[in-house]
């Protein structure tokens, strides 16, 4: 994937109030940030934003955090943030630290088209892959949730996979999700692949 930069991304991300420069620090505590007991719901490589924003302004009772590692990306998705949303905080991070930022407190997972490391080797690097779903674990509040949307075929069968042989229960499996499915909030991949009429994969996972 090839970035564009962004003019004042450092400024940018210096002046932001959403974004959290020290997840660590609130590992396990983060329902003191958001100064309630409310649900967490957390997407791992957020993009742009636009669904993490769009979500937060519709269910004000439940609690968002995305997680991007790219800066400029960062910087697109701040742009968007309204100045008076309180449930959303954004991580500059890599999702393989996701089990130093919390410890038994967010609700669910959303992987909206992550990259699919389509080469055999990476695998690992797969945010389904075995390695990313131990981490998944010990950041679960009670009842693990993963929701997924994805345009890669190969990453979705994999990721029924590796879910299915760690015991999650899998349900709203559908390899064309926009036909079965309207009033859907939508990223800014999803958006481009609807409009191209590409098929989206989507699943939901859940283990008690």
């Amino acid at each position: 994937m090839r970035l564009r930069n962004v003019k004042n991304k450092t400024e940018i991300l210096n002046n932001c109030n959403y974004l959290i420069k020290d997840p660590k620090n609130y590992k396990g505590k983060w329902h003191e940030l958001f100064n309630n007991k409310n649900k967490i719901y957390l997407e791992i490589g957020m993009g742009k934003g636009n669904f993490l924003i769009k979500n937060a302004l519709k269910n004000k009772d439940i609690n968002y955090i995305g997680i991007e590692k790219f800066d400029s990306v960062l910087a697109k998705a701040i742009k968007k943030i309204p100045s008076d949303l309180s449930n959303l905080y954004i991580i500059r991070g890599d999702a393989l630290e996701v089990d130093n930022m919390f410890f038994k407190e967010i609700d669910k997972i959303y992987l909206n088209f992550s990259d699919p490391w389509p080469k055999e080797r990476w695998h690992k690097r797969r945010l389904t892959s075995p390695i990313f779903l131990s981490k998944y674990e010990n950041i679960f509040k009670n009842t693990k949730r993963i929701e997924m949307k994805t345009d890669n075929e190969d990453l979705f069968i994999y990721s029924l996979e590796t879910l299915s042989h760690n015991n999650y229960a899998l349900s709203d499996i559908s390899f064309n999700y926009h036909k079965t499915h309207t009033d859907i909030i939508m990223s800014e991949y999803e958006e481009k692949f609807q409009k191209e009429g590409k098929n989206v994969y989507h699943l939901f996972a859940e283990k008690k």
